[in-house]
């Protein structure tokens, strides 16, 4: 057995014995080296190069995301009766089909946000404020609302640009 010594300073004095080591079996630890070399190459991750961009290839046009929130809007609401119980449901559903159809639209390096809001008209007002912190020269928004004599439904639609 051999002692190693002590340490000292901060930490508490300790010794350890270190009995004898089994030799290294060749085969077995080469099999092994190899095997888990095999395994970690089938999962490595693809890395990419920085592209330095800064701006997109194709900038997201409002009027485009507009018209297709609204023609959405108003494919799945022209039969929709509104009974406050179907409406959270609803609102899921379309709110994943617009950002859906956004999406397909191929804005590149953008992530979308929409938020969806349907109001009984029972002769009330309603205001409708957003705050966001943005890049004015890339990022945008829009506005699409599907509106009957019962209900009215407004969806905001949020594109900010993701380097």
């Amino acid at each position: 057995h051999e002692k190693l010594p002590s340490v000292s300073g901060k930490h508490r004095a300790s010794s350890y014995d270190i009995s004898a080591m089994d030799p290294d079996d060749e085969s077995v630890t080469d099999f092994t080296k190899n095997e888990l070399l095999v395994f970690k190459t089938s999962f490595a991750r693809q890395k990419y190069g920085n592209t330095y961009r800064m701006e997109p290839y194709r900038k997201c046009e409002s009027h485009i995301v507009r018209k297709r929130a609204e023609d959405i809007l108003k494919q799945k609401l022209q039969d929709f009766k509104y009974i406050g119980i179907n409406g959270a449901p609803t609102c899921t559903a379309i709110s994943e089909d617009i950002l859906a159809g956004v999406k397909d639209l191929g804005f590149d390096r953008y992530k979308y946000i929409v938020q969806l809001f349907l109001v009984q008209k029972t002769g009330q007002s309603i205001h409708i404020a957003s705050r966001w912190v943005w890049d004015v020269a890339r990022d945008t928004w829009v506005q699409a609302q599907y509106e009957t004599e019962n209900y009215i439904m407004v969806a905001l639609v949020v594109a900010s640009y993701f380097e």
